[in-house]
């Protein structure tokens, strides 16, 4: 829940979901919706797969997942697990073997439609290496590849469809006692992939991963995963997320630490508000910030600042904000420390200025952090 005593319109109500693991991320219930993005590297290329998997670690993704297409790939697989600092889904489409082989060489989920990947039998094998190995599942439903017989039946992919496969595929695996699933029902048409989770919300109690699948690149994917799958968190819709890109998975992670902290259900990294900049502006707004978001890139603990460029908005601003820089006259501005004005700096040295500041105060929570961590008993 994102609760706000002060703002109750800021609130968040989340879905009562039951918990599930993946590896050490602990995904639904109370657990903070967690950030995946997928690798494009050959799995096979287990060097190429383990350096843009370490990428996407560093800029905060929780999971990532990992196609396992082939033999070959699963064998990989096991030496990328190894080697990677956070939880690996192994993403698994057709043959049963490749879902036991992922599951043995380490996954903490697999992706996979039960239904999709032959008899019973098969798949009471591929539910005992998962159970075997602690694995999770993820049931994945694609509105582009629903089920013959289910197109047949409502003509075209609609949200009906799309629920119908992913709780047949579920009624697999609870008739075998396996519970420890998560469902997704994504599509490329934002509209689809709405109403679908919306219903699939109101009939299981599984754990949602929200996802608008082939967004498309950079600029219309990060908009059309914001409103549509912004519309689902806000109505407390989501446990974990990815956001689907053709671009590096890093920006895929980037973007869903974005959405989740325009919410107010994450909070990682430094929050920039800044003004769209007008001919009042005391300094280069546009550019002050783009550095700014590269300069402080590498920064994990929740910071917020404001660079507003002049005082119409900018002490309102600045006092809502960690600390915030408002541009003045003669050439500098005004640095607001906790809300409060602190202090000039000129234009010139405002950039490092602001990135000293702020990495001072990293670290001081990050100090804190460690103390408070230190004291609690060990169990």
């Amino acid at each position: 829940m994102s609760h706000n005593p002060i703002r109750p319109w800021r609130n968040i109500e989340r879905r009562k979901s039951r918990q599930v693991r993946v590896g050490n991320v602990l995904v639904g219930g109370d657990a903070p919706i967690a950030v995946q993005t997928m690798t494009n590297t050959p799995t096979e290329d287990a060097a190429a797969t383990i350096a843009q998997i370490l990428g996407c670690a560093e800029a905060g993704a929780d999971i990532v997942r990992v196609s396992c297409p082939t033999e070959e790939s699963t064998k990989a697989f096991r030496e990328i697990v190894r080697e990677s600092p956070i939880p690996l889904v192994a993403d698994i489409h057709f043959h049963y073997r490749r879902g036991i082989e992922a599951a043995d060489a380490g996954a903490a989920c697999l992706r996979i439609n039960p239904g999709n990947i032959g008899s019973p039998a098969r798949v009471k094998e591929v539910v005992a290496a998962a159970r075997a190995n602690g694995c999770s599942m993820r049931i994945g439903v694609n509105g582009g590849s629903l089920e013959k017989h289910l197109l047949e039946k409502y003509g075209e992919p609609c949200p009906d469809a799309m629920v119908e496969s992913a709780l047949d595929h579920a009624r697999i695996l609870d008739d075998l006692g396996f519970h420890d699933y998560k469902i997704s029902v994504k599509a490329s048409d934002m509209f689809l992939t709405v109403a679908a989770y919306q219903a699939l919300a109101e009939a299981t109690d599984a754990p949602l991963h929200l996802g608008i699948t082939e967004a498309g690149g950079l600029r219309t994917g990060t908009v059309k995963s914001s409103i549509g799958m912004g519309a689902l968190l806000w109505a407390g819709i989501g446990d974990t997320i990815r956001v689907s890109l053709s671009a590096d998975p890093v920006e895929e992670v980037k973007v869903g630490f974005e959405m989740l902290k325009s919410l107010g259900l994450r909070t990682r990294g430094v929050n920039i508000v800044a003004c769209p900049s007008c001919a009042r502006q005391g300094f280069d707004v546009i550019k002050t910030v783009e550095t700014l978001e590269q300069r402080l890139a590498h920064i994990s603990e929740p910071i917020s600042l404001s660079i507003i460029g002049c005082v119409v908005n900018g002490p309102g601003e600045a006092a809502m904000t960690d600390l915030g820089f408002t541009g003045g006259g003669k050439e500098s501005g005004k640095m607001f420390v906790n809300g409060r004005p602190d202090h000039n700096v000129s234009n010139a040295d405002m950039v490092e200025h602001i990135v000293k500041l702020v990495e001072d105060k990293a670290d001081r929570l990050r100090a804190q952090r460690e103390a408070e961590a230190a004291e609690v008993p060990a169990e």
